[in-house]
């Protein structure tokens, strides 16, 4: 017959576990998924307000180190304006050329959708 020792068995708590932290086995069953993360429309938001920000201090940071002063021609206008400044009104310049052709293109493609819903026969 085997010998049994006269101590209480002894159970480790999380606190005096053996292994470290990275090392010790997870209690979730092998397999299975974690649930994702709702994502709301004001997340979003905020993700676009963080990475604005983000932005908005990079550009305040580049506009900072590029204020030497440099020539300018356009459409036979000449002058001289600080790097930075020129760079950003360039910059906003493509921002609203592209604007003004992607609210083109949703316009047509209304207008192309309400003209479908007009001209196909109802389904039953």
């Amino acid at each position: 017959m085997p010998v049994q020792s006269n101590s209480t068995p002894r159970f480790t708590s999380d606190l005096e576990h053996p292994l470290p932290l990275g090392d010790r086995p997870s209690r979730t069953v092998p397999g299975a998924r974690a649930p994702k993360p709702v994502r709301s429309r004001t997340s979003a938001a905020w993700f676009g307000v963080c990475v604005g920000a983000l932005v908005l201090v990079a550009l305040v940071v580049f506009m900072m180190q590029n204020t030497a002063p440099v020539e300018v021609a356009f459409l036979g206008m000449a002058g001289s304006a600080p790097l930075a400044l020129v760079l950003v009104i360039a910059g906003l310049g493509v921002g609203v050329v592209a604007l003004v052709v992607g609210a083109l293109r949703i316009g047509q493609l209304r207008r192309r959708i309400r003209s479908d819903r007009h001209t196909t026969p109802p389904t039953r």
